[in-house]
């Protein structure tokens, strides 16, 4: 994947979320109390981080791990599935938390070959560690997003300076995309 379609797609996506937080914030404020225990974001999530894991086992190409490969996939599809099935306690946590390790590790797998073209990769791989210990933060521990969502949604005032910071992040990604990262 081209660095700039990774941050075009991020940009977009931010800049989408904090809009929509922007002009409804509490009809947004709501949905994100709500989500840390949904279960249709949770299974949706979850399914989506399995089949993404998956992927990557595919790709994998270790000698060591070939003859138990397809024992490895059924297992960890069998894991995916299950979880949705038999952990819905902030299933909606949790599966947002596997999706942004994934997210994290397409980030630094697609910026370290620019690393010495441009410092501005940095920015994006700033971004996916601070995703990498949200995610094991949240993983750990999944009713901790449930609070820094309740400490966010406090009031309209504090909520709307979190949305402002995800529109300026939005942007800066793309910015990034159609700059530094046109040729990446």
């Amino acid at each position: 994947m081209r660095l700039a379609w990774l941050s075009s797609g991020l940009g977009l996506l931010l800049l989408g979320l904090g809009l929509l937080g922007w002009f409804r914030p509490q009809r947004t404020m709501a949905a994100l109390q709500r989500f840390p225990r949904s279960i249709v974001w949770g299974t949706v999530l979850t399914l989506l981080a399995t089949g993404w894991f998956l992927y990557y086992v595919a790709q994998e190409n270790i000698a060591d791990f070939a003859p138990i490969k397809p024992h490895l996939m059924v297992a960890f599809g069998v894991v995916g599935v299950g979880t949705c099935l038999f952990v819905k306690d902030y299933l909606g946590a949790r599966g947002l938390a596997v999706v942004w390790l994934l997210l994290a590790k397409c980030m630094v797998d697609t910026g370290r070959p620019h690393l010495g073209e441009t410092p501005w990769v940095l920015v994006n791989q700033t971004l996916a560690y601070v995703l990498v210990v949200a995610g094991m933060w949240v993983t750990i521990s999944p009713f901790r997003l449930r609070d820094w969502i309740g400490w966010c949604t406090a009031g309209e005032k504090r909520f709307r300076m979190f949305v402002t910071g995800l529109v300026g992040l939005g942007l800066l990604l793309l910015v990034l995309a159609g700059t530094a990262y046109r040729d990446l």
